[in-house]
C-alpha cells in the first residue's frame, strides 16, 4: 500500500507542468465562457444557441468516445434514460437558466451566482440526504448565502435585476440536483461517454424549450454577427469539448483538492472579464458580496476534502475512481 502511494506521489510530481498546463486551461477558459455567452446571445437567440451548442459538442465527444470502448460496454436504454433526466436537469435547468438570464443580468454577477452550485449541493446532502457536513462547512452555508443574498438585494445603488438573478439561483439549484442524481443513476463509467450523453440530451430539451418559446422563428442566419458567431464556436470547442477533456484528465491524475479549485477562480476570472472586455460595472457592494461567496465555497470545498478518507498522503484519488467527482462540488459544467 505505501509503495503505490510512493508511485502515486511519483506520478503526480512528473506530470506537474501538464497538470497546471490543463488546470490554467479549465481556469481561463470556463471562466471566460460567461462573457462569451453574453456576447453570442447578442444575435443568436440563447435556448437555441444553447441547443445547437451542446448538441454539436455532445456528438463530437459522443463519437470520439464511443470508439474506445469495448462492446460491451455500449451504453444501454436505461443509461439513456438516466441521461435525459441528468441532461434535462442539468443543461435546460442550469445552463439554459443562466443564458436566458444573461440577458438581464452581467456575466460576472451569473458567474458569482452559479459559484453557489456547491452551497446547494451541501445543504441538500445535509437535509436531504442526511450526510455529516463538518461545522466549517456549516459555516461556509451561512456565510455563502448571506452573500448571495446581498447580491441579489433589490433596489440601491448596483443592485442587479431581481428577475435575471432570480433564475440564476434556480438555474443553480437544478444543476445541483442534477449532479447529486447524477451520482446515483445508471450511467456509462466513462465520463466523457457519460457527459457526451448528457449533452446530446440536454441539447434536445433546450431546443424543444427554444421552439416552444418562439425562439426558432427569431432565428435571421444574415442578423447573426460576427462576434457572435466566434463565441459560439468558441463555446463549443474551447468551453464545452477543451476544457472539459482536461478537466476528465485532471481528475484521473491530480488532487481532487487542487482539482476543485476552479470552482472559486472561474467566477474571479469572469468578473475580471466582463469588467475588462465588455466594460462591466463592479460596484463595491457587488465585489464584497462576491468575496464573501467566493470565500464561503472555499471553506466548504476544503472542509469537504479534509474529512475524505480516500485521498492518500499527496492527495491523490484511488486509481480504481478516475470520474469520481469532487467532494461537496458540483458535476463540472460544460459551459
Amino acid at each position: 500500500m505505501a509503495g503505490e502511494r510512493r508511485t502515486r506521489v511519483r506520478r503526480v510530481r512528473a506530470q506537474a507542468p501538464l497538470i497546471w498546463a490543463a488546470l490554467g486551461v479549465v481556469y481561463v477558459v470556463w471562466g471566460s465562457t460567461y462573457l462569451a455567452i453574453r456576447v453570442t446571445i447578442e444575435t443568436i437567440p440563447p435556448m437555441i444557441s444553447a441547443s445547437l451548442r451542446f448538441l454539436l459538442a455532445g456528438s463530437i465527444l459522443y463519437a470520439f468516445a464511443i470508439r474506445r470502448g469495448d462492446r460491451e460496454d455500449r451504453p444501454t436504454r436505461a443509461q439513456w434514460r438516466s441521461a435525459a433526466i441528468v441532461g434535462a436537469l442539468l443543461f435546460l435547468g442550469g445552463n439554459g437558466g443562466v443564458v436566458w438570464a444573461e440577458q438581464r443580468i452581467p456575466s460576472g454577477i451569473a458567474a458569482l451566482l452559479v459559484a453557489t452550485v456547491p452551497l446547494w449541493m451541501a445543504l441538500i446532502g445535509f437535509v436531504g440526504l442526511k450526510e455529516r457536513l463538518p461545522r466549517i462547512a456549516v459555516a461556509g452555508l451561512l456565510v455563502g448565502f448571506a452573500g448571495t443574498a446581498l447580491l441579489i438585494r433589490p433596489g440601491g445603488e448596483g443592485a442587479v435585476d431581481t428577475l435575471g438573478a432570480l433564475v440564476v439561483v434556480g438555474a443553480s439549484l437544478s444543476w445541483a440536483v442534477g449532479s447529486l442524481y447524477s451520482r446515483r443513476a445508471s450511467l456509462p463509467k466513462r465520463p466523457l461517454v457519460s457527459a457526451s450523453m448528457q449533452m446530446l440530451c440536454g441539447g434536445v430539451a433546450l431546443g424543444v424549450a427554444g421552439i416552444a418559446g418562439g425562439e426558432l422563428g427569431r432565428v435571421e442566419l444574415g442578423d447573426i454577427s460576427r462576434s457572435s458567431a466566434l463565441a459560439f464556436l468558441y463555446l463549443i470547442f474551447f468551453g464545452a469539448i477543451a476544457a472539459f477533456s482536461c478537466y476528465a484528465w485532471l481528475l484521473r491524475v491530480a488532487p481532487t483538492s487542487l482539482v476543485s479549485t476552479y470552482a472559486y477562480v472561474n467566477p474571479v476570472v469572469a468578473v475580471a472579464l466582463g469588467w475588462a472586455i465588455v466594460d462591466e460595472r463592479v460596484e463595491p457592494m457587488t465585489f464584497l458580496a462576491g468575496a464573501i461567496i467566493v470565500l464561503a465555497v472555499a471553506m466548504i470545498v476544503t472542509a469537504r476534502h479534509a474529512e475524505e478518507p480516500g485521498e492518500v498522503a499527496a492527495g491523490v484519488p484511488p486509481v480504481d475512481e478516475p470520474d469520481a467527482e469532487p467532494p461537496g462540488m458540483s458535476r463540472p459544467r460544460p459551459r
